[in-house]
């Protein structure tokens, strides 16, 4: 680390989400971003004390995105594709940015698609801002520095 240069850690509202090379907009909360190897434990005869793990494949969770609600179509358009039997597979990145709104960090996915939208309760009386959520499926994750 340089003397002076401050690493502030990173702010709220600086997820972006890109599609396909499309910018699929900003979001204010982004999960799902880990995987785990998957281990089967298994005990032999004549040796109960010993447990042999064997690795049986990476598991990927959901990747949940939600941001306020915004004219843009682009998620929603996807989505109502999938629950019409037309699934499209695409690759996308979620950006982290700076203070200055440079990316700083990625995270890669790959072959996703959308499995579950949530809107938001319509309330004239709620001061909250509306906000909606998507959650994608996909084959696999992968970080990277942004240079």
């Amino acid at each position: 680390m340089v003397v002076g240069t401050r690493k502030d850690p990173y702010a709220a509202y600086n997820f972006l989400v890109e599609i396909e090379g499309i910018l699929a907009g900003g979001f204010t909360e982004v999960s799902g971003l880990n995987f785990e190897t998957m281990v089967d434990r298994k005990r032999f005869g004549g040796r109960n004390d010993i447990e042999y793990k064997f690795i049986t494949g990476i598991k990927y969770p959901d990747l949940t995105l939600k941001r306020g609600l915004v004219d843009l179509d682009l998620l929603w358009n996807w989505y109502d594709e999938v629950t019409k039997g037309k699934i499209q597979r695409k690759t996308g990145t979620i950006y982290l940015r700076d203070h200055l709104g440079l990316p700083v960090m990625r995270w890669d996915f790959i072959d996703a698609y959308p499995i579950k939208w949530d809107g938001p309760t319509l309330n004239a009386s709620n001061t909250t801002v509306a906000t909606e959520t998507l959650v994608l499926t996909h084959d696999g994750l992968s970080r990277a520095k942004v240079s």
